[in-house]
């Protein structure tokens, strides 16, 4: 009897410190959330404090219980302790609970419905997005930048690299076995998660007007580049350059009137060994001139005024973010994307610092925006042909994209969106939404007429939309979601290129737009 009541005794002392250590850990949890250095929010530390509560009161009845069984031979123990850890699954330290019954069983299947795409497929996506033919911008960044515009092209991948590491990172939480489970699904999905629970689709517009400002700028360089390739080809035709990019507006005119990529995407492999192609042949022109190269051209100091611009330019020929978590959710293996990331990246870096270098070394100061414009008059015109048909047959792909934004955001999203429906109930597309696309393709023609300055509009759009969605977005978002698994080399990691991302953006910014300025002042065409 004696020893039944020391027994009662001790749990309660025990159980009354177990619940003032749980309060005060839930309290805890609550203050850091409220500074936003985790992925709880305040409801969710409310909801720690109630399932220590209730944690507690489990505990103290099956205790209760035990010790009665105990009083009849242990009966029934062996079942409430397994009722007792069945119950305490339900309760996950990262606020996310079980999924519902039958929720996995369905994932699964409809995930088994999707065809999986293997690394050297998906690293073949990646390498088509950072070595497309943007890169012909790079030996302009070199002229301003000389050695340090070698060393960007490096350190560009490096951190591209690693922030399309981290953004996979924020797509998993762990469970409460310790293992990563796939809990978002795109990059809207992890702004979300960042700004909820105060508010919880302002992350999900900011990335998606991003996303809009970049695939529309993309498109216009489509154009500005065809206008600028043509014109410089034939140069004693009576064309000029904004009369070539109408020509090619019109050409792209039948873009308005895509259902889907399916006739495009058979000419992508085309045109990117095409590309490759016309790779090899400035590269071999240039090894031709290889005696000529003006090595002492290549300079330690940098243009302050416009090397901004090239650090844009840099940053833009790397960007992939964008379309990197439905990449990673459609592998075969998704533990061999860090792997495809790494060598994907050092390709690119490598190729990129060899052809800008390369290119650079042959022309020197008179290297031009396009650097195929440096060419001979026979060769120029060939490979510029090929080129202008590659971003022709490439317009496409961003323009579609841009379309399938603007209508699930603006006529598309239930009973939240702006504007009606613009497909009938059939499916099919109604005049006023093929007006609506036809009109974005005149706004790409018409900012292409208006601003035909490929550099300055490539290092624009790397400053303002590049490095947020490369440098800033990522790295914010895994300090804010990633916070309580983060090592301190992690952190300095992730702030560092915060800020020195933010810094490269505002004055990348701040200086192309100086460019345009004054292109527009001195009426400046090339």
């Amino acid at each position: 009897m004696a020893a039944l009541i020391r027994n009662k005794i001790s749990n309660k002392l025990s159980n009354a410190a177990t619940t003032v250590t749980n309060k005060s850990q839930a309290k805890v949890s609550g203050m850091f959330a409220r500074m936003g250095f985790q992925a709880a929010t305040d409801e969710e530390a409310l909801g720690f404090a109630a399932c220590d509560d209730l944690d507690y009161d489990h505990r103290q009845g099956l205790q209760m219980d035990v010790m009665k069984a105990e009083g009849t031979g242990g009966e029934g123990a062996e079942d409430l302790a397994g009722d007792a850890t069945e119950g305490d699954s339900h309760y996950q330290r990262d606020g996310t609970g079980p999924p519902p019954a039958g929720s996995e069983s369905c994932g699964d299947l409809s995930s088994q419905d999707k065809p999986k795409i293997t690394a050297w497929e998906a690293g073949w996506n990646v390498t088509n997005a950072i070595q497309g033919m943007f890169v012909l911008g790079l030996p302009y960044a070199i002229l301003h930048g000389g050695y340090l515009g070698l060393f960007l092209i490096i350190f560009a991948a490096v951190v591209c690299c690693y922030t399309g590491k981290i953004l996979i990172a924020c797509l998993y939480e762990e469970n409460e076995d310790g293992q990563l489970v796939r809990v978002r699904d795109s990059y809207v999905d992890i702004a979300n998660a960042c700004c909820a629970p105060r508010f919880p689709s302002l992350g999900g517009h900011v990335v998606n007007v991003a996303q809009i400002i970049e695939l529309v700028m993309t498109c216009i360089l489509y154009v500005v580049v065809s206008g600028n390739l043509m014109y410089n080809s034939f140069p004693s035709l009576p064309v000029s350059q904004r009369s070539w990019a109408i020509i090619a507006t019109a050409v792209l005119l039948p873009c308005a009137f895509l259902k889907n990529l399916k006739a495009v995407s058979k000419f992508s492999l085309l045109c990117t060994l095409a590309h490759f192609i016309i790779n090899v042949l400035v590269i071999a022109y240039c090894l031709s001139r290889a005696r000529d190269w003006a090595w002492d051209k290549v300079k330690f100091y940098i243009d302050v005024k416009k090397f901004p611009i090239s650090i844009g330019i840099i940053v833009f020929s790397y960007t992939s973010q964008i379309f990197l978590p439905s990449l990673e959710g459609n592998m075969q293996k998704p533990s061999e994307f860090h792997c495809m990331m790494n060598w994907t990246h050092i390709a690119a870096c490598i190729l990129k610092g060899l052809f800008a270098l390369v290119a650079y070394l042959t022309w020197a100061d008179a290297t031009k925006e396009v650097i195929t414009d440096n060419l001979p008059g026979s060769i120029r015109a060939v490979v510029n042909l090929f080129l202008v048909s590659k971003a022709l047959l490439s317009y496409p792909l961003p323009f579609f994209a841009a379309v399938e934004v603007l209508e699930k955001s603006f006529f598309q999203d239930g009973g939240r969106a702006v504007f009606p429906d613009c497909y009938g109930g059939d499916g099919r597309l109604k005049s006023w939404g093929l007006s609506l696309r036809c009109g974005l393709v005149v706004f790409t023609m018409l900012m292409a007429i208006y601003v035909p300055h490929f550099a300055l509009l490539m290092g624009l759009t790397g400053s303002l939309t590049g490095a947020g969605l490369c440098f800033l977005l990522p790295s914010l978002f895994h300090l804010k979601l990633q916070w309580r698994n983060l090592l301190w080399h992690h952190v300095f990691f992730d702030v560092a290129i915060f800020v020195i991302g933010g810094i490269c953006s505002i004055s990348g910014f701040i200086h192309s737009m100086e460019g345009l300025i004054e292109a527009f002042k001195y009426n400046i065409h090339d």
